[in-house]
């Protein structure tokens, strides 16, 4: 057997084993599917109240992946765990010593990670699709309906790349704490703050989860300089940045 092929295996044991991991991708499932059928349901009833121009721009598989707001943070929580554990319980020595080639032991912890977070992305998404649209009643969609696949991909995408981003993070770091410390309060919070604020909603734009939350519109905003596709490419640009930090991190630095 390879080593990367041993390194592959052994980082899908260590994912599989550890509970706190699981759970963690199981409430990403949950909060989201929830919180989205909760904000269909709302939206279906106050639908008539709407004005002529917001019902035209309804969105009704956007208004479904809105779960993806709390979704996200347990998936920055999975991507900070699953770095963060390995220097929490000092396992980092041991794993570096039976792994010496460090772009070996990164690369396959994120592949993994990544593979997992992909998986249970799609079955929310998908599932948070469905149950919002049932929800919504007569003013749902279809999966057949125009940009509404490329939506749901594109939601189950940005979970996916906000843990990868996390991975990155905690390895700069090499703290689940002080990571998730940073991480959670900067995207429940201050982006959402510098995004209503006159002079910084144009940097505020860039940032990971404003480009991530244009990839899940079937309806662009009109005042937003990109669409679906110039925000994969931003997001796409800060995950490789934090796995760039994180691997140069962790080859200059001791365990």
């Amino acid at each position: 057997m390879s080593a990367p092929t041993a390194t592959l295996r052994s980082e899908w044991a260590k994912l599989t084993t550890v509970r706190s991991t699981g759970w963690t991708l199981f409430a990403a499932f949950v909060v989201t599917v929830a919180f989205g059928t909760l904000v269909s349901a709302l939206s279906n009833s106050d639908y008539d109240s709407l004005s002529e121009q917001e019902k035209l721009s309804f969105d009704a598989a956007g208004t479904s992946f809105t779960g993806g707001l709390l979704g996200q943070l347990a998936m920055i929580a999975f991507g900070v765990m699953v770095i963060g554990s390995e220097y929490s319980t000092g396992a980092i020595r041991s794993s570096l010593a039976a792994v010496p080639r460090r772009g070996v032991f990164y690369l396959s912890k994120v592949a993994v990670a990544t593979g997992a977070a992909l998986a249970v992305s799609l079955a929310t998404t998908f599932a948070t699709f469905f149950a919002g649209q049932a929800a919504l009643g007569s003013h749902s969609t279809t999966l057949g309906a125009h940009n509404v696949l490329r939506a749901t991909f594109g939601a189950a995408l940005y979970m996916t790349l906000m843990a990868v981003f996390s991975m990155g993070v905690a390895t700069m770091l090499r703290s689940s704490m002080l990571s998730m410390g940073i991480l959670m309060p900067f995207f429940f919070l201050i982006t959402q703050i510098l995004a209503s604020v006159p002079g910084a909603k144009k940097v505020a734009e860039y940032l990971p989860d404003q480009a991530g939350a244009a990839m899940v519109r079937v309806v662009p905003k009109s005042d937003l300089p990109y669409g679906a596709g110039g925000g994969f490419v931003i997001m796409l640009a800060w995950v490789a940045a934090a796995l760039l930090g994180g691997y140069l991190v962790l080859r200059n630095r001791d365990a």
